[in-house]
Parts: C-alpha cells; structure tokens; sequence
C-alpha cells in the first residue's frame, strides 16, 4: 500500500514529494481565493479541491508509480486539500467584506469579520 512515507525512498524521491505536497496545498489555497474572488459560494470550492485531489493521485500514480487510486490516501489528500482551501476562501472572503464594505464589517481575524457598532 502507497503511504506518504516510504522506508526505501532516497532523498531524491523525498525532495519530489515534498514538492508536490507544497504545489497540491498552494493549488488547493490559491483555489479557495478564486472562488471567494468571484464571489461564489463555498461548495464551488469544496467541488474544486475533490477535483485537485484527483490530480494529486494521478501524480502519485504517474511520478511514483503508486496505485491509479488508492481510497486512503485520497481521502487524506482531500481533507488536507480542503483545509487549505477553505483557509483561502475564508481569507480572501474577510478581505473583500472589510473592503468593500468598510462601514458595515470590521475584521475580528484574518479569517472572520464582525458588523461595526
């Protein structure tokens, strides 16, 4: 069974994994940011990051020789993919309310806002 760590990899192989770790969660961020930059609602994004979980295990597949789809990891890349993804949303989602509506909203966080008293 493929896992995310391997005993018999080389550095070379880790180097790459780790690569592809980072480009899945920055898709998966930059994802989340599109979405909330159209102001589409948030299941859009939840679609969007099941779709990039798919190219994640077609690169698991293509560069490491791994199964076509293996349901455990495709459920861990999804649930890590998501996090990212709903961070971006809800990231760039603050900014536009605080924005765009300066005086109805207030930014509480990076990722929430409250009204203005």
């Amino acid at each position: 069974m493929q896992g995310l760590l391997f005993d018999s990899d080389t550095g070379g192989r880790m180097v790459i994994r780790v690569v592809i770790v980072i480009l899945g969660f920055w898709t998966a961020w930059r994802t989340g940011r599109a979405v909330a930059s159209n102001w589409e609602s948030y299941p859009l994004a939840v679609v969007y990051s099941i779709l990039l979980g798919f190219a994640l295990q077609f690169l698991h597949h293509a560069l490491f020789a791994g199964p076509v789809f293996d349901l455990t990891i495709y459920i861990i890349d999804i649930v890590c993919l998501l996090i990212f993804s709903t961070a971006g949303y809800r990231y760039r989602r603050t900014d536009q309310m605080v924005n765009n509506y300066y005086w109805l909203y207030e930014k509480t966080s990076a990722f929430s806002w409250k009204k203005k008293n």
